[in-house]
C-alpha cells in the first residue's frame, strides 16, 4: 500500500540547498549565502540579515543571512563563509535544511542594561552562554558591547560576568596545593611586550607560568599577536597541559585553547568598534586567569597623560575592582603601577616587538633597556609571590637569570615545545619620519602611535608598524629620523604618512631652553 503524499512531506523532501564553500572570511561571524528567489528563502520568507539554523544531518549551526543577487550563486545552492564551514564541519554538496532561529532571549537583558537596568548573575549567565553557543549576530554583540562600554558594569555585575565566563570554557586544573603564577598589563602603552621575557625568567626559576594572553583589541599588537612571529600560539588544551608539564611554562593564545571562550568574540567586536570596557576588560582577565589554573596574578597598569589609564587616582580604583573581582573568585591578585608616559622598547607592531623581545633575552647590545627593567621589575615580583627566593631580592635573581643566559635558554625550550622557534618577519616598505625643527622630544602621544601603527597594518599584517628611534628627553636636530614607518603594502604606507601629516602630535618637540 502506497503512502498519500501531503504537502508537509513534499516540504521537508525538496525544501533543502547543497551547501557550498564560499571562500569568504568573516572572521568569526558564520555567515550563509542564498538567492533571494531560491525555493527556501520564498517559502521560508527569509530576509538579508536574518538569523538562520543551518542544519546538516544531527548538526546545526545559527548563522547570519546574507543575500546574493544574479548569478553568483545557483538556486540549488547555498554558500557558507570560512567560520560557518568550520563551524558546521560542512562537506561540499552537503544536503542542508534551514529554518528561522529560535528569538535570542538573553537580548531582554542587554536592552535592559541599555536603559540602566543591572545585570544580576543569572542575566549574566543567559547572556554569555548565548554569545558562546553562537547565538548572537555582530549587531548584537555591539549592542552588548556598547551596554558595557566605559564604567557602565559596577562590581557585582563584573563578577557575575567573570563568573558566566569562566563557566562556559574549560578550566586547567595543575594539582591542589600547586602554586600557578600569571601576570598582566591592563595595555594602552605601544611595545610594552614584558611578557615572553617574564614567563622565561619565571620558568628558569622552577615556577609554574601558564601564559595564555589574547590578540590586539584597540592597539598594533597583543601578546599572542607578537609571539605568532616567532612560534605556534593556536595550541590545543591537551597540547598546552603537554607544553607546561614539560617546560613549567607557555606563552599560548587563550582563544585556542577555550579558556574563557566568549572573550575573544566580544574582543573582535570590541575592536571594530575601539570600544573598551573597564569592567568587561576585568571581566576578561580574571575568567582567563581563572581558566588556566592561576592562583596568583600579577597586574600592571601603566599610567599616562596619553595612556589608557591617565591617573594614579582612575589606576588605585581599577586596581581596587581588580583586586576584589579576584578575591571573590578565589584568585589572589597584586597590582604595580609603571611609568606610561611613552612607548616601551624601539618597535612597536608585531614582528618589530618580537625583535626587541629578542634582543633583551639574548642581551644584545643595542636591546632597549626600558623593556628590560620593566621585564625585570615584574619578574622579580613574581619571584617573591612564587617563594623562589626572599622579600626583597627578586630583582637580583631576575637579574641574574636573564644576564646568565638561563632566561634565552627557557625561552628557546618553551618555543620548541610549542612548535619550534621562528625568524620574526621583516616588511617590504620602510620610510624615514624626520624632525622638521631642532628641540628636546618632550612628549608621546601613545594613543596616536597606536594608530598610526595599525594605519600601516598592524596587528593583521604581523611585519608592519612603527620603529622609534627617539625617546623622552632625547635632543633631536632637524632632519634627524625620528621614526621609520614599517608596511607590506604602499597603499597602506601612503595611508598611515597621510594620518601623520594630519597628526603631527605623535610626538612634540620642544625648544631646548638655554
Amino acid at each position: 500500500m502506497s503512502k498519500k503524499i501531503t504537502s508537509r512531506d513534499t516540504n521537508e523532501e525538496e525544501n533543502f540547498l547543497l551547501l557550498t564553500r564560499a571562500g569568504i572570511d568573516t572572521h568569526q561571524e558564520p555567515v550563509v549565502y542564498m538567492r533571494s528567489d531560491c525555493h527556501v528563502c520564498r517559502s521560508e520568507g527569509f530576509s538579508a540579515q536574518g538569523r538562520v539554523r543551518v542544519c546538516v544531518n544531527e548538526r546545526s549551526i545559527i548563522a547570519t543571512l546574507n543575500i546574493v543577487t544574479g548569478d553568483l550563486l545557483s538556486h540549488q545552492k547555498a554558500a557558507l563563509s570560512d567560520s560557518a564551514w568550520a563551524l558546521l564541519g560542512a562537506k561540499e554538496g552537503d544536503k542542508a535544511h534551514f529554518k528561522h532561529a529560535a528569538p535570542v532571549e538573553s537580548m531582554g537583558f542587554v536592552r535592559g542594561k541599555l536603559y540602566g537596568k543591572e545585570f544580576s548573575l543569572e542575566a549574566a549567565r543567559a547572556i554569555i552562554t548565548d554569545i558562546h553557543q553562537a547565538r548572537y549576530s555582530d549587531i548584537q554583540l555591539s549592542a552588548y558591547v556598547t551596554a558595557c562600554a566605559g564604567n557602565n558594569l559596577n562590581q557585582a555585575e563584573t563578577i557575575a560576568i567573570t563568573q558566566a565566563m569562566v563557566e562556559t570554557g574549560r578550566r586547567f586544573d595543575w594539582g591542589k596545593g600547586v602554586q600557578v603564577l600569571d601576570k598582566h598589563c591592563v595595555g594602552g602603552l605601544p611595545g610594552n611586550r614584558t611578557t615572553p621575557i617574564v614567563v622565561a625568567i619565571v620558568a628558569a626559576n622552577g615556577l609554574m607560568m601558564p601564559k595564555t594572553s589574547s590578540r590586539a583589541i584597540t592597539s598594533p599588537a597583543g601578546t599572542a599577536d607578537t609571539m605568532e612571529t616567532l612560534t605556534t600560539v593556536s595550541l590545543s588544551f591537551e597540547k598546552m597541559r603537554a607544553v607546561v608539564n614539560a617546560q613549567g611554562a607557555c606563552l599560548a593564545w587563550g582563544g585556542s585553547v577555550s579558556l574563557s571562550p566568549t572573550d575573544d568574540l566580544i574582543i573582535r567586536v570590541e575592536r571594530a568598534l575601539d570600544l573598551d570596557s573597564e569592567g568587561q576588560m576585568i571581566a576578561s582577565v580574571i575568567s582567563k586567569k581563572l581558566a588556566a589554573g592561576s592562583t596568583h596574578v600579577l597586574i600592571d597598569i601603566p599610567v599616562g597623560p596619553t595612556a589608557k589609564v591617565r591617573s594614579p587616582e582612575i589606576a588605585e580604583r581599577l586596581g581596587k575592582l581588580l583586586v576584589s573581582t579576584g578575591d571573590a573568585l578565589g584568585l589572589q591578585v597584586e597590582i604595580i603601577l609603571s611609568d606610561g608616559s611613552q612607548p616601551v622598547g624601539h618597535g612597536v607592531g608585531p614582528a618589530l616587538e618580537a625583535r626587541d623581545v629578542l634582543a633583551v633575552l639574548q642581551c644584545q647590545d643595542g636591546a632597549p633597556q626600558d623593556l628590560r627593567q620593566r621585564a625585570l621589575t615584574v619578574a622579580a615580583k613574581l619571584l617573591e609571590m612564587g617563594g623562589a627566593c626572599p622579600a626583597h631580592e627578586g630583582l637580583s635573581l631576575a637579574t641574574q637569570t636573564l644576564d646568565s643566559g638561563a632566561a634565552w635558554k627557557k625561552f628557546k625550550a618553551i618555543c620548541e615545545a610549542q612548535g619550534g622557534l621562528k625568524t620574526p618577519p621583516v616588511a617590504k616598505f620602510q620610510h624615514p619620519i624626520v624632525a622638521q625643527k631642532s628641540g628636546v622630544v618632550a612628549l608621546f602621544n601613545n594613543r596616536v602611535i597606536s594608530r598610526l601603527a595599525t594605519l600601516a597594518g598592524a596587528p593583521n599584517t604581523p611585519a608592519a608598524g612603527i620603529d622609534l628611534h627617539v625617546s623622552l628627553g632625547d635632543q633631536v636636530e632637524k632632519g634627524q629620523t625620528l621614526m621609520t614607518l614599517h608596511a607590506e603594502a604602499a597603499g597602506e604606507l601612503a595611508y598611515a604618512l597621510d594620518f601623520y601629516h594630519a597628526h603631527p602630535d605623535v610626538l612634540h618637540l620642544e625648544e631646548e631652553i638655554v
